[in-house]
């Protein structure tokens, strides 16, 4: 507990200032003492006994606000846990904090009037997906060992693409929803986040089942709930038929970046034994029409919710409205919900229709084709910047149909950005998704922890590093280091016997590569300007930029009027042969 409390004392509120987490459990470090004092009596609960979790501030736990992470809901103290976090309090584990999430659930980019702008670790510059954003940057950095998060449309996956982790929205009903504040209780999930398969595979073992209090989870009536460690095979894809939906893996040229990723990770499942085969389901986008539910729901679920909460400060969305106590980029959002007069309106009634419709549709495709699952990119599109809409999203599919879909890495684009791979599957065929994905991960590990959240030395984040010229000598000489947390590079450099009007600039300069990346040498970065034989300064770097630093992919090049003079980069050791 205290190594992962260091690591959010360095990184989330200083370093890269990733804001992910909104509050601590003040009871965490008797929770810790408490199982430590378990085990060393020789009980052990299982897997997860001891471990330190996060929980999106959505999810019920005694003791401690449930917020939403709405101001509005600050002071709202729910009487009993969750379902889920029963299960996991009686699993062992210690939960450490609460996270971020777009406010109320009702977004996907992790901004509220409680928490603020969460940050990705992998480009601060970047929203961190959501609802469940304060999730996946916490896991993504290593703040707890798993994450929980809720999926009413994407906000698992979404998180879990952009942060390289795994994440499963499950077929509805297999775990409740019990205690967890609503969205949309049709289509609300709740489930992990986890920076492997086999973590996934724990967690999951841990939470799901029959709960009376949830009508959904009458779908495991008379049968045993899948098993997830169990189910774990690295020979998992080996004979899986594998449907893409190539409407959705185009190489348009904003989705090029993605694509690219996705088709290699399917290669490498063709490598494993799987059949990839491009796919339709005819008249998709029709079908898709109308489904949703959120905004027919919303109101009258919170609503609901509320009205369970003794003393619960505000009763209805409608008070959350007066009060103006909500950030000012759900204002519209909530106000269209809130003009809903009745939960039960032939337009609700029509929408349930076209997803019995859709679902059938989808099931028929695998059922002719045989498929085992179909696959397609969590997000089309890279992570948007903070403040741009996020584009390319392809939530819809299992939230408006109910079924089992999962997000693995599939790897990095050209900016140094994760993306994720979606396998969507039949009924109660998760554990199968989870066996797949791990599968994959065992031949092919994707995932690489962000640069701008490396490991801490002495509980502190580690001092800036020193970057060397290599080889060094005459004609240039250089005081630089890089900050890993803020992908600082702070240099001065000084050019010797030339004279000012012979310079023409001082840059950084990729190294030409013979990789599909590629291509030559070129300039990323303009140091210094014609003219000027000594410059100082910082640049914060891209991802792509500091990770080609690390790996002695870059060096410093001064132009001038008698040619130009190149050193590498190296950062505190040598680079390879």
């Amino acid at each position: 507990m205290d190594a992962y409390t260091d690591r959010i004392a360095a990184y989330d509120r200083a370093g890269p200032r990733l804001n992910a987490i909104v509050r601590f459990n003040p009871a965490a470090r008797e929770r810790a003492a408490a199982m430590d004092a378990e085990r060393a009596a020789g009980s052990v609960r299982g897997p997860l006994h001891g471990v330190p979790i996060v929980l999106k501030d959505n999810y019920d736990l005694a003791g401690m606000p449930t917020t939403g992470s709405s101001l509005a809901l600050a002071g709202l103290l729910p009487p009993d846990d969750a379902f889920q976090v029963a299960k996991l309090l009686d699993a062992g584990v210690v939960v450490l904090a609460k996270t971020n999430l777009h406010e109320l659930a009702a977004g996907i980019t992790t901004v509220s009037s409680l928490g603020g702008q969460t940050r990705n670790p992998y480009d601060p510059s970047r929203n961190p997906g959501g609802s469940s954003g304060g999730t996946g940057a916490a896991v993504a950095a290593s703040f707890a060992a798993v994450g929980w998060g809720t999926d009413t449309c994407g906000s698992i996956r979404i998180p879990a693409a952009v942060h390289s982790l795994f994440g499963l929205r499950p077929t509805k009903g297999l775990s409740s929803i019990d205690g967890i504040l609503p969205l949309s209780h049709s289509q609300d999930t709740g489930g992990p986040l986890a920076r492997t398969a086999s973590d996934l595979a724990i967690a999951l073992d841990a939470t799901i089942g029959r709960d009376p209090a949830d009508a959904a989870t009458a779908v495991l009536e008379g049968r045993d709930p899948p098993r997830f460690q169990q189910a774990l095979d690295p020979t998992a894809l080996d004979g899986a038929r594998i449907g893409v939906l190539a409407e959705w893996t185009t190489e348009d040229r904003a989705n090029v970046p993605v694509t690219r990723v996705i088709r290699d990770a399917l290669a490498g499942m063709a490598d494993l034994g799987a059949e990839v085969v491009d796919t339709e389901i005819p008249g998709l986008d029709t079908l898709l029409a109308n489904t949703g539910l959120i905004d027919m729901e919303f109101k009258f679920d919170l609503a609901d919710y509320l009205a369970g909460i003794p003393g619960a400060p505000v009763a209805s969305l409608g008070d959350i409205l007066a009060a103006g106590l909500h950030h000012a980029e759900l204002d519209r959002t909530f106000r269209r919900r809130d003009l809903r007069q009745e939960r039960d309106s032939a337009e609700y009634a029509e929408a349930l229709v076209r997803r019995r419709a859709l679902s059938d549709s989808v099931l028929a495709v695998m059922d002719r084709e045989r498929f085992d699952a179909l696959a397609y990119p969590t997000m089309r599109q890279e992570t948007a910047l903070i403040g741009a809409a996020p584009l390319g999203g392809t939530c819809f599919l299992s939230a408006h149909t109910g079924l089992p879909a999962l997000t693995l890495p599939a790897g990095f684009t050209e900016l140094g950005l994760p993306v994720g791979l979606e396998l969507l599957g039949r009924p109660l065929d998760d554990d199968f998704l989870v066996a797949m994905a791990f599968a994959y991960e065992s031949a092919f590990p994707q995932r690489q922890p962000p640069s701008r959240t490396p490991p801490l030395v002495s509980g502190k984040a580690p001092p800036p590093s020193h970057v060397a010229l290599d080889p060094p000598g005459d004609g240039i000489a250089a005081t630089m280091t890089l900050d890993l947390p803020t992908a600082l590079l702070s240099y001065r450099i000084v050019l010797s016997d030339v004279e000012p009007a012979d310079v023409y600039g001082i840059v950084l300069r990729r190294i030409g590569m013979d990789d599909d990346a590629g291509g030559g040498a070129m300039v990323v970065r303009r140091l210094g300007p014609p003219g000027e034989t000594t410059v100082e300064g910082a640049a914060e770097l891209s991802p792509r930029l500091a990770q080609d630093l690390l790996d002695c992919k870059l060096e410093l090049l001064a132009y001038t009027a008698s040619g130009f003079d190149h050193r590498t980069m190296r950062v505190n050791e040598p680079c390879g042969p």
